[in-house]
């Protein structure tokens, strides 16, 4: 008898440890679900709060296109009413481009290098060459010219 009750123990142990451990995992993300739901409840409640009680003085400077600090271009000029746009923001829009993904490879890269071996250091030397072919092409092109 006293072994039977042993068994049941047993049994009942080794059936509750793994809901245990569920359990004792869930807790563990419990703060990142809790700080996630007050983030979003932020999120929303300020831009809602924002549509309730803003301001609505709409005029025509606000309804135009933000064009990062240049002065705004007059109606028929280019880039507007169905003009071409100077080719300079589209240049400087490729070398943020450029440069922010060398970043992005070149971090990890740089981290791991000495794991990494001979292989690496040629696939990223192919790669610095590809951007500096980016960067001359920008170059010529006139996009590193602010007059």
């Amino acid at each position: 008898m006293a072994q039977a009750a042993k068994l049941a123990r047993l049994w009942v142990s080794s059936h509750r440890q793994p809901s245990e451990e569920r359990s004792r995992g869930m807790n563990l993300y419990t703060p990142i679900l809790v700080l996630g739901a007050i983030a979003a409840v932020f999120a929303v409640g300020s831009v809602g709060i924002a549509l309730v009680i803003g301001p609505r003085r709409y005029n025509r400077s606000k309804l135009e296109a933000y064009e990062c600090g240049i002065e705004p271009m007059p109606p028929g000029a280019a880039g507007t009413s169905g003009q071409r746009m100077p080719i300079r923001y589209y240049l400087t829009a490729m070398l943020f481009i450029v440069f922010d993904i060398e970043i992005v490879f070149l971090y990890p890269w740089a981290v791991a290098f000495d794991k990494l071996g001979l292989f690496a250091l040629v696939e990223m030397l192919l790669f610095m060459l590809t951007v500096f072919v980016a960067y001359a092409y920008v170059w010529r092109r006139g996009g590193l010219n602010w007059d």
